[in-house]
């Protein structure tokens, strides 16, 4: 019984740690899943944000064709000299008597100069777009870049999780395997040691038979002699009575109980 109680042991305590392995197993699946739904967030915010790139890059794209084709009817003069002869001419219009001929004719030149204007304009307002369009573009590139390397990190992290829990599963199988194999060894030493315990429990159950036997036999030869005693001193305090002797309280309380009185 002592080889059973010491596999029962052996066996108690795999058991014990394999429920501890158990344990750490599900708190690293856990920990592992919440990485993975990190990942797949950043994953989705990192397709978001090359989403963006591609549009801004396509807008700048757009906006670099609508500076070439304005640039294909750019005046060949500065805007500054553009801007100059037509505010000269803006001034005469509203200063000098002028015929109508002549204030159409100089009305005219407003409005060709007034489109070159505009057209500088307009390519000025294209570019201060390309700028901000690449600001934009570069911010956004850096967002996906930080995005990429989080993920990258948040995976490999999940990663060296996922093999730990592995070599938890795996030393979880041979602990519990280890663990059966000693109970499997328990129950074949119980079951070795059964007809020893069969035969001790015989053997007891004899004792407490015989224990009994004795027990019962003192009884009633404690009785017996009791019994005999009892007939004694009746008889010596019968014989009293006819001599007249006195008798003692025992003998009198002994006689008294049989109904006969002294």
């Amino acid at each position: 019984m002592a080889k059973a109680k010491e596999l029962a042991e052996k066996r108690n305590k795999l058991n014990e740690q394999f429920k501890n392995l158990r344990t750490e197993i599900i708190e690293l699946k856990n920990e592992r899943d919440k990485l993975n739904e990190k990942v797949k967030e950043l994953k989705k915010q990192r397709e978001e944000t090359k989403a963006q790139i591609t549009e801004k890059i396509a807008e700048i794209k757009k906006t670099n064709q609508e500076i070439k084709a304005l640039n294909n009817k750019k005046p060949t003069k500065s805007l500054q000299t553009l801007q100059k002869k037509f505010d000269s001419i803006e001034w005469k219009i509203q200063t000098t008597p002028l015929s109508l001929n002549e204030e159409r004719k100089l009305i005219e030149q407003v409005k060709q100069l007034e489109t070159q204007i505009n057209i500088h304009k307009k390519i000025e307002q294209l570019n201060q777009k390309i700028v901000e369009l690449k600001a934009e573009l570069k911010a956004l590139q850096t967002k996906s870049k930080i995005f990429h390397e989080k993920l990258t990190e948040t995976a490999e992290e999940s990663q060296k999780i996922h093999e730990k829990m592995l070599k938890k599963i795996e030393e979880a199988k041979r602990v519990k395997m280890e663990a059966d194999e000693f109970h499997k060894l328990f129950l074949q030493e119980k079951e070795k040691a059964k007809p020893i315990q069969e035969e001790i429990s015989k053997i007891l159950n004899q004792i407490k038979a015989l224990r009994e036997e004795i027990q019962k036999k003192e009884a009633e030869e404690k009785k017996r002699v009791e019994e005999t005693l009892r007939e004694k001193i009746e008889k010596q305090a019968r014989e009293k009575l006819k001599r007249g002797e006195k008798l003692s309280w025992e003998e009198f309380q002994l006689l008294a109980e049989k109904g006969m009185g002294a």
